[in-house]
């Protein structure tokens, strides 16, 4: 497969998820839009915290991947090398999350080993499927691994911190690029609108907050006042109807009041003070700051475990979960990793 091909299966499928989302479908194609509704209720029975909702808007975000001049500028610079085999462990905090690496492996010309979190074992293959349908050569580059893995020369894999340092211990001797938890956080400057709020809303409540991009906690000014944030995520309420969710501010609310702990309720979200980064599914830490120094030294101190930053002068709000297709997890560049093996 020369570049233009693997680009090509790759835009092929974008065109495929924007007719699906659209209604815009073709004739042709009707058996694997109905196949992609099957997939999209499974998988919610499946994990319940991929609701149908959060699924549908994985996919678009991953299809705005998928647009051939953005593919073209990502991948051209790059000289390719000899084909390896890139052995992945995928996360499976939110739908579809490691196919921005399965895209790096797959353009640059390499073969993946994929080793599928039970989370999202369904969408996965399916997409990957898909892929295959525009470009049978593809199905020679995609191999799932069911259990030990083995004949690889290089790994690419996201876990949890006590995860990475077990990864690190196994695969330690190959190239790897072996990612930690991180998560996110918004600057609050006071003179945000509503509608910035509302936005922020979207940054701490799509997938449930599970993200390493969804804001976990809030920076505001000393004596900031949350009235109009509560007003303006009030439309974001429906997560409590989210039997996992649910359960999730329950507890915390419960522990907070039978330990006389401070907080701010809603009654679908929890605000915290805390100097704390990574906060429990339901609740949101906040901390005051006086100056934009408290803030610099606290990013200072945290950079390792910070994905992105949302606010003004940063990522806009709202935008915290729709990365460009040069955005790389934890600031690695992928492809730059790939092509120097």
């Amino acid at each position: 497969m020369n570049l233009k091909q693997r680009i090509s299966a790759f835009v092929q499928l974008g065109l495929f998820i924007n007719r699906h989302v659209s209604n815009k479908q073709f004739i042709s194609e009707i058996k694997l839009h109905e196949g992609l509704d099957k997939i999209i209720e499974v998988s919610h029975l499946h994990n319940n915290w991929f609701t149908p909702v959060n699924i549908k808007e994985a996919i678009i975000n991953l299809s705005i991947f998928f647009d051939e001049r953005s593919l073209v500028l990502f991948i051209s610079e790059y000289k390719e090398k000899e084909p390896k085999t890139i052995a992945l462990i995928c996360a499976g905090n939110i739908p579809l999350v490691c196919f921005h690496d399965l895209l790096c492996i797959l353009l640059t010309g390499n073969r993946v080993l994929i080793k599928l979190s039970s989370d999202d074992d369904i969408l996965v293959p399916f997409f990957l499927k898909l892929l295959t349908h525009y470009d049978p050569d593809y199905e020679s580059k995609i191999e799932f691994a069911s259990g030990r893995l083995s004949n690889f020369d290089a790994i690419i894999a996201t876990g949890s911190n006590n995860t990475a340092s077990h990864l690190n211990y196994y695969f330690g001797k190959y190239p790897n690029i072996i990612r930690k938890s991180r998560t996110s956080i918004a600057i609050l400057k006071g003179d945000e609108s509503a509608l910035d709020l509302n936005n922020l809303g979207k940054d701490i409540f799509q997938y449930f907050g599970l993200g390493c991009r969804n804001v976990s906690k809030l920076f505001v000014p000393k004596g900031y006042s949350f009235d109009l944030f509560f007003e303006s995520i009030i439309g974001y309420g429906d997560v409590i109807n989210n039997k996992k969710y649910g359960n999730n501010y329950d507890y915390y609310r419960a522990i907070y009041l039978l330990e006389s702990i401070s907080f701010l309720d809603n009654n679908f979200l929890i605000l915290k003070e805390s100097s704390d980064l990574h906060s429990p599914v339901g609740v949101i830490y906040f901390q005051y700051y006086d100056s934009e120094i408290d803030i610099v030294s606290y990013l200072n101190n945290n950079k390792e475990n910070i994905q992105c930053i949302v606010g003004k002068n940063h990522i806009p709000f709202g935008y915290a979960q729709q990365p460009v297709i040069t955005e790389f997890a934890d600031k690695i560049n992928t492809i730059e990793f790939l092509v120097n093996l």
